[in-house]
């Protein structure tokens, strides 16, 4: 198969073949966008960006979600792309203002970053040997059960 080359003034279609060899992952290697698809991902990251910062959600609560319904990607795809973001410390500038207005509490978020990895490892376990519609609907269910406590919890 003939590599494609990715020109930047290109409007029509970009590949993630012109990233170094294993960056573009084992699910996206040949993954074509036109730029509706940019556009839609450019979006979903700003909008879950300008949530995290306001209220401290965005990957799950709002990457996930709008991964599948408006990407089209698979629960499991959506939920490994989200973690993915994740990854890199996406929030540190946020992170910077919350700290100088004093609302960072180290100690805390260092025990929580230690143990997440940990529960992000069997997670991902379970959630990968779980059917996809199953797994849609243990998502959707934490998510109603998780706005019903906040809306109506005192």
């Amino acid at each position: 198969m003939k590599e494609q080359q990715t020109n930047i003034t290109d409007t029509q279609n970009l590949s993630t073949s012109s990233l170094p060899s294993g960056w573009a992952g084992r699910g996206g290697a040949n993954k074509q966008f036109n730029m509706a698809a940019i556009i839609i991902l450019l979006c979903i990251g700003l909008f879950a960006g300008i949530l995290s910062g306001m209220v401290g959600i965005g990957g799950g609560i709002i990457i996930v979600p709008a991964l599948v319904f408006f990407m089209g990607m698979s629960q499991h795809q959506a939920q490994g792309t989200s973690l993915t973001v994740l990854l890199l410390p996406v929030g540190i500038l946020a992170v910077y203002y919350y700290y100088n207005a004093g609302y960072v509490d180290i100690k805390s978020a260092l025990i929580i970053a230690l143990t997440f990895v940990v529960g992000g490892l069997i997670g991902s376990k379970i959630a990968i040997s779980i059917d996809q519609n199953v797994l849609k609907k243990v998502f959707g269910i934490f998510m109603l059960i998780l706005s019903l406590k906040m809306i109506f919890w005192k």
